[in-house]
């Protein structure tokens, strides 16, 4: 990519031009302070992803969300672990969703900084950090399960099920608006767009809708969006279906759909920073727009089932801190956190291996939404994803809301073959992956 198009990315963002400076992340790593006690000992976690550079709004939203959780969990007494108080300590380095960065990273966090579970986005750089995770015992989480296989038994994904509750809102969709039948999908041709894609033509065709063209991938170079959106509306859709494109590209999506004259329904798996959607369309071409990831303000978010501490007073905190930079991934690292705190307390132990026994006890866990089971074996090999509900968000009147949760094993139960089928077809199941 050349340094001009990465200058032009940068400057779209806020937190592209001043993450690295305000966490004191510049280079390579960074560490949040915590509040120490005198009784306390500390147990350090790495947090490797992608803090610069293209794919940076699902990684460095998500280290601000981590340093609330720790100040929050450290001032409350930290971690009990067999009676003693662990400090949290979140190591960073920005792996800049590299492969050979993210080995690099992994082997610090290690071998130097003595990290005691690492959290990380997924995609192109889990390969060789799942490779160390083999030789060491070290627990990888992934915010994506089609990284899961059956060789990388220590990477598992307790938050995000990606791409698999993307059905959740095409099934949500067609119960709602049962007269849309003609889709469209795009996504950027790399290892979050082509597993969705194939998630999503399973689930319009468990629906009867119809995608009346190929798929279209893009190089994930790409800054001309008109002539992909052009084409798209040349199959005169109901849908257009963003699938899991980055920040960037959805906004450049919706803005060309608007240009263009589009009225119907979109469809994506994340919409993150709507607002600068809105201010670049209309509020009127953004109502009904449904994807997957709630503010947290949304009081859907204070039923019972949720395991999420205090998420408005979070979403509060967040916003005063950052306003504006609120987005998918801002809770979800957190939220594998506190799963992480319960396992950590039950084994009454740091140790990764401890830890994951804990987690994993009985076949399930306290996920985000509700009770979940680990599951995933037939899709990725390993039953290493922890699957329950999953919300379906929509804009009303301007804001994202919660609509409904939806069941993604039930999802799963009625459509398994189906979606093996699309994921065969694109080469996704463990089984066709090198």
């Amino acid at each position: 990519m050349s340094v001009k198009l990465l200058q032009q990315r940068l400057g779209r963002r806020k937190f592209l031009r001043e993450s690295a400076a305000g966490l004191a992340l510049a280079g390579a790593a960074g560490a949040f302070p915590r509040l120490a006690r005198a009784d306390a000992k500390t147990v350090k976690i790495g947090f490797l992803a992608p803090l610069t550079g293209d794919v940076a709004a699902w990684g460095t939203p998500g280290l601000y969300g981590c340093q609330i959780w720790a100040e929050w969990i450290n001032a409350a007494g930290g971690v009990n672990i067999a009676g003693t108080p662990h400090m949290v300590e979140f190591v960073a380095f920005d792996d800049e969703y590299s492969a050979e960065k993210s080995k690099t990273g992994a082997k610090k966090l290690v071998e130097d900084d003595g990290v005691k579970f690492i959290l990380m986005l997924g995609g192109d750089p889990i390969p060789p950090v799942a490779e160390l995770s083999n030789r060491t015992g070290m627990v990888v989480t992934t915010l994506s399960p089609s990284d899961l296989t059956a060789d990388a038994v220590n990477v598992i994904a307790p938050c995000e099920v990606h791409p698999i509750y993307n059905v959740t809102g095409v099934d949500w969709l067609a119960d709602n608006k049962p007269d849309l039948k003609r889709a469209v999908i795009c996504a950027q041709d790399d290892a979050f767009g082509r597993p969705s894609v194939a998630t999503y033509l399973a689930a319009f065709e468990a629906r009867g809708i119809e995608v009346v063209d190929e798929p279209l991938f893009f190089d994930l170079a790409t800054t001309d969006f008109a002539p992909i959106m052009t084409k798209m509306l040349a199959a005169k859709p109901d849908i257009i279906c963003l699938d899991t494109c980055y920040t960037d590209y959805v906004h450049a999506l919706c803005e060309q759909a608007f240009l263009q004259g589009f009225k119907g329904q979109i469809i994506a798996c994340a919409v993150d920073f709507y607002d600068q959607v809105i201010a670049k369309t209309s509020k009127e071409f953004v109502e009904g727009m449904i994807w997957q990831f709630p503010d947290f303000d949304d009081p859907a978010l204070n039923e019972p089932q949720i395991n999420f501490p205090k998420p408005n007073e979070f979403f509060a905190e967040y916003n005063k801190r950052w306003p504006g930079e609120w987005g998918a991934v801002s809770w979800e690292y957190a939220s594998i956190m506190n799963i992480w705190k319960g396992a950590a307390e039950k084994a009454g132990s740091v140790e990764p291996q401890d830890v994951l026994k804990a987690m994993k006890e009985g076949g399930k866990a306290p996920h985000i939404y509700g009770e979940a089971e680990w599951w995933g074996k037939d899709l990725f090999g390993v039953d290493n994803a922890l699957v329950g509900n999953w919300p379906v968000v929509v804009i009303v009147d301007g804001k994202a809301t919660i609509k409904e949760y939806r069941s993604i094993p039930a999802w799963w139960d009625k459509n398994k073959d189906l979606l093996i089928k699309h994921m065969e077809a694109l080469g996704q199941m463990y089984y066709q992956r090198g």
